[in-house]
């Protein structure tokens, strides 16, 4: 008994490394913020708006039904009038707060490597004045499974999507600007 316990305990020892090898990649998370010199009401004024992404450098154009309802939608075209386009879809929203939630409905991976992306971007009260904008993220990234290549790997993925929130958040500091400036 006591030598079938040794072998049990043997075979679960060398099984558990290739399981825990074998999961595939992991959620991962982004959290970029920017301090802001304006007031909380007049940020949310320029980004509380889901079908108006125009305050991003990266877009070049939005478009959209339903506004601000849940199940609003909206597609992001990037950069120029062909460009690479982003479909997202709204699923929590909140004046009150200044927040809303979205996700990816679909997006090459070659224009952002991710996937299962869903996003939340929220503007908060800054002690001393102005206010804090906080934009979260989390996503797998690219390739699915084992041995991403290097373009679609966790690394990738989590340097596009913190590019693209400093990007946008770079943006409203030049239009707003550093509290105290």
């Amino acid at each position: 008994m006591k030598r079938r316990n040794l072998l049990m305990a043997a075979m679960v020892a060398v099984a558990i490394p290739s399981l825990v090898l074998a999961h595939g990649p992991t959620r991962q998370k982004v959290t970029v913020t920017a301090e802001l010199g304006a007031e909380p009401a007049d940020v949310w004024a320029v980004i509380g708006n889901f079908q108006d992404f125009s305050w991003h450098p990266a877009a070049y154009a939005t478009t959209g039904e339903n506004g601000n309802e849940i199940d609003a939608t909206r597609v992001l075209t990037l950069g120029e009038e062909d460009g690479p386009t982003i479909s997202e879809v709204l699923y929590k929203y909140s004046a009150e707060k200044m927040s809303y939630s979205y996700r990816i409905t679909e997006v090459a991976v070659e224009v952002l490597p991710v996937t299962n992306y869903s996003s939340h971007l929220t503007v908060l009260p800054r002690d001393g004045g102005g206010s804090i904008v906080e934009w979260r993220g989390a996503f797998y990234r690219g390739y699915p499974n084992n041995d991403p290549p290097e373009e679609l790997n966790d690394e990738a993925a989590i340097a596009a999507v913190t590019a693209v929130y400093q990007v946008g958040l770079d943006a409203l500091v030049e239009k707003f600007g550093a509290p105290g400036s």
